[in-house]
């Protein structure tokens, strides 16, 4: 069989004990599909945010989120042909490395942490808002937000410690839990024909083809963040170059379908010429709206505790795949080794889940201390750095795709793959250069605020370039380190 050349394989954190190491085949093909559809939180995307899609989008905002799947699959084709050749859980990073060299992989990685950590933390600000609204509304009570956030930052901390096998079986049932309620309304919206009976005035040219669709495509992307981090479960999956790419694909797949089903169905709830004043006038309420009127009062119910726990799946998802890009670079020894741990009995990275905690409570502290709006400031500001570095480091593992191809052409499993990975690069970055021509869609904030966030991404990769070059000079075995990837057979 074909050697492939890699990086060598990185030995084990200095002073590490025998065993010491991720959990291996812990979670399959639809474990590793929960996490990451979960980190989308699905439920929280349509009720907090879709209704937005609609109102800037028009009715044909379902096509946006088929674009953006569709751009996503496309960019999943190349992604998923490397990890045959990129045998390793650093994700983005390793993949990055291995085609672009260890200074763009290390900078890749830092604007993949910080990304990451964007958005896990600032969803606190959501769930806070979330739980509220669900414990005012079923139970009449008023309780602080930043009390609320704190509780969620332990609970978050205590599934992640225990391991990730408890975490997907969680997840699992959390998923589906939300993903039911979301089909109930569809289902309940189609079977009472909606407001002036079903139609596909959403699918039509000219609503398709909008130049409001086009201003919403940032919405609709970020509404996939996470479904690429199924590489950094490839240590802990059974089955990883097959369990990998499936729960990749299932998972961009399933979210592509199932956003643009339940946007259609509620744009049918008020019909093609009701749809957007409904979602403009009614905005983060036009779901639990909607599923009162074709559901009932305790799918109302059911929704606002719901979301909740949507909210709480995406923050664990996303808090695991933090403490595995840490646990890497520890690895690696970019980090302190003493991240590179991982515990005794439920072999998680339990310290750099330590260290994610600590920072989402600073971060809960100082806002609200300065008292800042949980969701403004907190959700909406501090995820837009995130959305821009995530997608933005998807264009850049397409480009990475693309070298090692020319580089490797075995690798490449089909005569399309090159022509379809090039395709998904072109798309991503203009996918990127759209969320910041609409960025006041997403922050509803000054043009200096936006200008401060658009720049964070840029200032970060800077540092990372700055910092690779810093380690090539001063610490040479650890800059060769860099990369995460292990010799193995093609």
């Amino acid at each position: 069989m074909a050697q492939t050349e890699t990086t060598p394989g990185t030995p084990p954190a200095a002073g590490a004990p025998p065993g010491d190491g991720l959990k291996r085949n812990a979670i399959g093909t639809f474990g590793i599909a929960f996490l990451v559809i979960s980190a989308a939180a699905p439920l929280t995307v349509m009720a907090g945010v879709a209704p937005v899609a609609i109102d800037r989008g028009g009715i044909g905002a379902p096509v946006g989120y088929l674009a953006a799947g569709v751009v996503l699959a496309l960019f999943a084709i190349g992604f998923m042909a490397m990890t045959r050749h990129a045998k390793a859980a650093g994700g983005f990073y390793t993949y990055i490395t291995l085609a672009l060299g260890k200074t763009v992989g290390l900078a890749a990685a830092i604007v993949a942490v910080v990304s990451y950590n964007c958005l896990q933390v600032g969803v606190y600000g959501l769930f806070a808002v979330q739980t509220q609204a669900m414990l005012s509304f079923v139970f009449g009570l008023d309780v602080p937000w930043p009390v609320v956030a704190f509780a969620a930052i332990a609970a978050v901390w205590f599934l992640g410690y225990r391991g990730i096998d408890v975490g997907a079986k969680v997840l699992a049932v959390l998923l589906t839990a939300e993903t039911a309620i979301l089909a109930v309304m569809g289902i309940g919206i189609l079977a009472r024909g909606g407001a002036q009976g079903i139609t596909a005035g959403s699918f039509a040219p000219q609503a398709m083809f909008s130049p409001g669709v086009l201003a919403i495509l940032g919405i609709c992307f970020a509404a996939f963040m996470g479904f690429e981090s199924t590489v950094l479960y490839r240590r802990e999956a059974r089955n990883p170059d097959r369990a990998v790419p499936r729960a990749t694909f299932i998972a961009v797949g399933f979210m592509s379908v199932f956003y643009a089903f339940i946007v259609w169905t509620v744009v049918q709830a008020y019909g093609d010429a009701g749809a957007v004043a409904a979602a403009d006038s009614q905005q983060q309420g036009m779901f639990f709206a909607t599923i009162a009127q074709y559901v009932g009062p305790w799918a109302e119910t059911a929704m606002y505790i719901l979301i909740v726990t949507s909210v709480y799946a995406s923050q664990l998802a996303f808090h695991n795949a933090i403490n595995r890009y840490v646990y890497m670079l520890a690895q690696d020894g970019v980090l302190p080794a003493f991240l590179g741990r991982t515990h005794h009995r439920h072999r998680s990275p339990h310290r750099a889940g330590q260290v994610q905690t600590l920072l989402a409570a600073a971060v809960i502290g100082l806002c609200a201390a300065l008292g800042a709006d949980p969701y403004q400031q907190l959700l909406i500001w501090v995820n837009t750095p995130g959305i821009f570095g995530i997608v933005g480091l998807q264009g850049l593992v397409a480009v990475a795709a693309l070298v090692y191809f020319r580089r490797h052409p075995e690798a490449a499993r089909s005569r399309l793959t090159v022509p379809i990975t090039a395709a998904s690069a072109v798309l991503l970055f203009a996918a990127v250069a759209l969320i910041g021509i609409n960025i006041e869609l997403l922050t509803f904030a000054d043009a200096l605020t936006n200008a401060v966030l658009m720049s964070i991404t840029p200032v970060v990769f800077v540092a990372g370039l700055l910092l690779a070059r810093w380690l090539r000079r001063a610490r040479p075995s650890a800059y060769e380190r860099i990369g995460s990837t292990e010799a193995h057979e093609s």
